[in-house]
C-alpha cells in the first residue's frame, strides 16, 4: 500500500524525484499526468510520483491540477504528501511554487511546512536562507538567464513570499541538532509572536548530513517540499517502518538509439560538446526551419539524417545559448518557439519507435513531457540511475523501451556515453 505521495512540476522533475525515492529503499511507481484509475490493489508501489506541467502552466491551472493530484493520491492511501520543485526554485514574482504549496498546505490542513530546494550532490545548498548554486548564489549562477524562469534573487524568503499568502521563517543550521520538540517550540513561539496562521520554513540544508537531520525533525509532518535531496533521506525514513525495498530493474535492451536535446542548461551544452568531440552523431535542429516549413517536414528531413546512420547512436539537438534563444524568438515574433522545438523532438521521437528505435535519451523537462506525451506513455517502473536524480524508465506499457529523461542542469559531462553504456 502506497504511503508517500509526490506531485512533480514537470516529468523530468519527476524522474529525478522517483530516483532518489527508489534509491532511498521504497518501490516506486511514476505517473505522466493525474492517473484516472485507482492504483491496483497488487501494487507493489510504496511511493507515488504524479508528473505534472505546473512549472510554467499558468497559475490558477497549476494550482488545480496540483489539488486534483494530491486528492488523488489521497484516495490512494497516502499520508506523506511532497511538493517538488526544480532545485533552482522558480523565482518570477509570479511564479507558481508559493500558490501551489499554499494550497497544499491548506489541502492537509497544518500549520507549516518546509522549502528545502537543496541537491548537495548536485551542488545546489542553502545556507541562512540563501539558495546556491556550485557556490554562487543564485541569482549570480548562470540560472540568471534562464528563458523561462529567470532568478532575480537568491534569498528564499525574498523568492517565496511575493508568489505566497504566508511568511517564511529561517532555521540555522546549529537547530538541526536539538531535539524535535525544542525546534517545534521555537518555531511555533516565533510564528506565534508574529500572528502567523500558518508559515513556511527554510532551514540550512548544505550537506548530506543536513538532510538526514532534517527528515529526522520534520519527516512525520504530512506535507513537505522542496527538490530532490530530501527524497532520500525521507525514503529511507519511511522505508524502516514499512519494511520497504527498491529493487532496480536490469536497464539493458536490444535495439539502437536516439538522443535529442532540447535544454538549453549551461551542463546540457557541455554535454553536447562532449558527445561530439568523441566522434558522436548528431545535427542541429535549427529553429528557423520551423518558421519557414511545417513541423512534419523540418523532421522528415531530420530522420533523413537518423536513417542514414542506422547502427550508431544519433543526436538531435535544438539546445542553445540564451542569447541564441532570445534572438530566435524574436525572429519568431508570436509563434512560441518553444512549442515547436518541443513537437519537433515529440515526432521525431515517435518515428524512431515506430522504425524499432529502444532507447530514448532526452535532456530536458520540457522536450522529455512532449515526448512522453507523444508516445502515449504514463506510468513507469524506475531503474537504476545514470546520474543523481536521472534514473532509467521502463514503461508499463511498453517494456521492450528504455527511456533516460533529464533535466537539463543534470548529469556529468559525458552523461549522453553514460546513458548509452547503461541501457
Amino acid at each position: 500500500m502506497a504511503v508517500f505521495g509526490c506531485i512533480a512540476d514537470d516529468f523530468t522533475g519527476a524522474s529525478d524525484a522517483a530516483s532518489f525515492l527508489v534509491k532511498g529503499g521504497l518501490p516506486t511507481q511514476l505517473f505522466n499526468g493525474i492517473p484516472t484509475m485507482p492504483l491496483p490493489p497488487d501494487s507493489p508501489a510504496q511511493a507515488l510520483v504524479i508528473a505534472l506541467k505546473t512549472r510554467t502552466q499558468e497559475r490558477e491551472a497549476a494550482v488545480q491540477d496540483s489539488l486534483k493530484a494530491l486528492a488523488w493520491l489521497k484516495e490512494q492511501g497516502v499520508s506523506h504528501y511532497y511538493v517538488k520543485y526544480c532545485s533552482t526554485f522558480d523565482s518570477t514574482p509570479s511564479g507558481n511554487i508559493g500558490p501551489i504549496a499554499d494550497a497544499a498546505l491548506d489541502f492537509v490542513d497544518a500549520r507549516y511546512t518546509l522549502l528545502c530546494p537543496s541537491l548537495p550532490v548536485n551542488g545546489r545548498i542553502v545556507a541562512e536562507g540563501h539558495l546556491y548554486v556550485n557556490g554562487v548564489p543564485l541569482h549570480k549562477s548562470p540560472m540568471k538567464d534562464h528563458p523561462l524562469t529567470p532568478m532575480w534573487d537568491s534569498y528564499i524568503p525574498s523568492l517565496m513570499e511575493p508568489q505566497s499568502r504566508y511568511r517564511c521563517l529561517t532555521l540555522e543550521e546549529g537547530c538541526l541538532s536539538y531535539p524535535r520538540e525544542a525546534v517545534e517550540s521555537l518555531l511555533l513561539n516565533k510564528a506565534d509572536s508574529l500572528n502567523l496562521s500558518r508559515f513556511y520554513v527554510v532551514p540550512d540544508y548544505q550537506s548530506d548530513r543536513n538532510g538526514e537531520q532534517i527528515a529526522g525533525l520534520f519527516g512525520h509532518l504530512p506535507l513537505l517540499t522542496g527538490g530532490s535531496g530530501l527524497l532520500e533521506p525521507l525514503a529511507r525514513r519511511l522505508a524502516e517502518h514499512t519494511g520497504g525495498s527498491a529493487e532496480t530493474s536490469y536497464c539493458r535492451t536490444e535495439g539502437p538509439a536516439l538522443l535529442i536535446a532540447g535544454s538549453c542548461s549551461k551542463a546540457t551544452l557541455s554535454q553536447i560538446a562532449a558527445f561530439q568531440k568523441q566522434g558522436g552523431v548528431s545535427a542541429k535542429l535549427d529553429p528557423s526551419s520551423l518558421l519557414e516549413q511545417p513541423v512534419e517536414q523540418a523532421v522528415d528531413q531530420l530522420w533523413e539524417f537518423v536513417a542514414a546512420h542506422p547502427d550508431t547512436p544519433v543526436l538531435i539537438y535544438s539546445s542553445d545559448t540564451a542569447e541564441h534563444v532570445r534572438d530566435a524568438q524574436k525572429q519568431a515574433g508570436s509563434v512560441p518557439i518553444s512549442s515547436l522545438l518541443e513537437e519537433a523532438g515529440a515526432l521525431l521521437a515517435e518515428r524512431a519507435v515506430e522504425h524499432g528505435y529502444r532507447r530514448l535519451i532526452i535532456a530536458g523537462g520540457e522536450t522529455s513531457g512532449a515526448v512522453t506525451k507523444k508516445l502515449g506513455l504514463d506510468s513507469y517502473q524506475i531503474g537504476e540511475s545514470v546520474a543523481p536524480g536521472v534514473p532509467v524508465m521502463i514503461p508499463y506499457k511498453r517494456p521492450d523501451l528504455r527511456l533516460v529523461l533529464k533535466s537539463g542542469n543534470f548529469g556529468q559531462e559525458d552523461f549522453f556515453q553514460r546513458a548509452l553504456d547503461m541501457t
